[in-house]
């Protein structure tokens, strides 16, 4: 029984099939919300669906000189790690379906693989739009990597457990962007930055590089690496939502605060032209990890003073 449990968890609930759908769906409201601001229409509510079953049911051509099974696996690591990830997260205001201690730690890295796949599935190609993109891909990475990370230790440090399930519990009671918004603010942009959304999509500028690390993948491959992007997104705004807004109890208060992070992301993008790679790069990494280090020594300090 245990183990059927644990099959339905992976494979449809609160992983798997609804996960990829709740992805989707996230992505067009994405996609409208920004559309609606720009006062365009935007795509109906199907169209993600069919542009990933389209994508499924296309030939995958392979290129010339890459490295076959690389091109092959990169993309089902990239989301699988996400959808592994899944399971350490409150999905949907439910308890996360596994935990252990220091699982913060674990699933910030499994997220970390659709960016490492995709960088490296670039590098694995000998065409020149794609290795711009690859190494756009990783260099971003780097720079908005470990700000996501500190922003997200800090309501960590004040519940001092490394379980996200724990944390998100203690923020039940504990409203984050109230005394940590800058915690709030750098976590928010450095979801954008991992996920490549504007303005932060240097890796993938269609004006200047096609597609970035994926202009030579097709078929599956690429609706893999899309559906992966849209997992990650319900995760980080999941993780957001759960540390820094009170936590997450139930489903409808997961889709409230979850929608209200998407519309903020979505009137970054509408607002704010493409930057390029060096200011996403050089500014936010000195300033956006020092700004997180600087609130870290002032909760320290009024902890300590309240102590």
């Amino acid at each position: 029984m245990n183990t059927l449990v644990a099959f339905l968890t992976m494979v449809i609930f609160p992983g798997g099939l609804f996960l990829l759908f709740v992805g989707m769906m996230y992505e067009w409201l994405d996609r409208k919300l920004v559309a609606r601001f720009q006062n365009r229409i935007g795509p109906r509510w199907f169209q993600p669906i069919a542009d990933n079953v389209k994508l499924l049911a296309k030939e995958e051509v392979l290129p010339e000189g890459v490295h076959p099974q690389l091109f092959y696996v990169l993309p089902v690591i990239a989301l699988s790690g996400a959808l592994t990830a899944a399971l350490y997260v409150p999905m949907f205001g439910f308890e996360p379906a596994t935990s252990f201690n220091g699982d913060l730690i674990a699933t910030i890295y499994l997220l970390s693989l659709l960016t490492l796949s995709m960088g490296l599935a670039g590098a694995n190609t000998l065409d020149r739009y794609s290795l711009v993109g690859a190494t756009r891909t990783l260099t971003q990475l780097f720079s908005y990597e470990a700000p996501f990370l500190l922003a997200l230790l800090g309501p960590a440090l004040i519940a001092e457990s490394w379980q996200i399930g724990e944390i998100n519990d203690y923020a039940r009671d504990h409203w984050f962007i109230l005394t940590q918004p800058i915690g709030f603010v750098v976590a928010l942009i450095g979801l954008m930055g991992k996920l490549e959304l504007p303005p932060f999509d240097a890796p993938e500028a269609e004006t200047e590089i096609v597609a970035g690390a994926m202009t030579e993948y097709s078929g599956r491959g690429l609706a893999l690496f899309h559906l992966g992007k849209g997992v990650e997104l319900v995760i980080g705004l999941s993780l957001v939502a759960a540390f820094y807004l009170g936590g997450l109890a139930n489903p409808i208060d997961f889709v409230v605060k979850t929608v209200l992070l998407l519309g903020f992301l979505a009137s970054v993008q509408a607002l704010m032209t493409r930057l390029r790679i060096d200011q996403t790069v050089g500014l936010w990494w000195r300033y956006g990890a020092l700004l997180v280090l600087t609130q870290y020594l002032v909760v320290i300090i009024v902890e300590g003073t309240i102590a």
